[in-house]
């Protein structure tokens, strides 16, 4: 099953659960007891926090697939011929040794989506997925504004 799947079956699991808090909370601020009330509002708040962050992410990526897709059509998507390990994982001293390239590129073309693009590609296999998740935020935003 494909993460994208997997994606939408837990916003489903969300959505579910959103609708059976709503109706709990709604039973507790019937009540009319102030404590109970408050209770109510407090199933209601951790459900929309977590719809917010499930939207987000969501839409990283949705936006990351665009921007793979529009590379990929242009034949500049990033060759994956780098060693592997045993375990299915990239050489991280290949992977490290890709980076630079990547970061060359970013250096030289500090506006282009696609060397941002390339460079969240290099930090995802030498491991650094924060870096890897900021630098896709850059190419998105450049991609946006182009």
């Amino acid at each position: 099953m494909s993460s994208r799947a997997i994606s939408w079956i837990l916003a489903g699991a969300v959505a579910v659960y959103c609708l059976l808090a709503g109706v709990r909370a709604w039973a507790f601020a019937s009540t009319g007891e102030p404590g109970l009330i408050a209770f109510g509002l407090a199933i209601v708040v951790i459900p929309v926090i977590g719809v917010w962050i499930l939207w987000r992410e969501l839409m990283f990526g949705r936006a990351t697939q665009r921007l793979g897709h529009d590379l990929a059509a242009e034949g500049g998507l990033p060759v994956d011929d780098l060693p592997r390990m045993p375990s299915g994982r990239v050489d991280r001293d290949a992977a490290d040794a890709r980076f630079v390239e990547y970061e060359e590129q970013v250096a030289a073309t500090p506006g282009d989506w696609r060397a941002w693009y390339r460079l969240a590609m290099g930090y995802d296999d030498a491991r650094d997925r924060k870096r890897a998740r900021a630098a896709m935020r850059e190419a998105i935003r450049l991609y946006a504004s182009s």
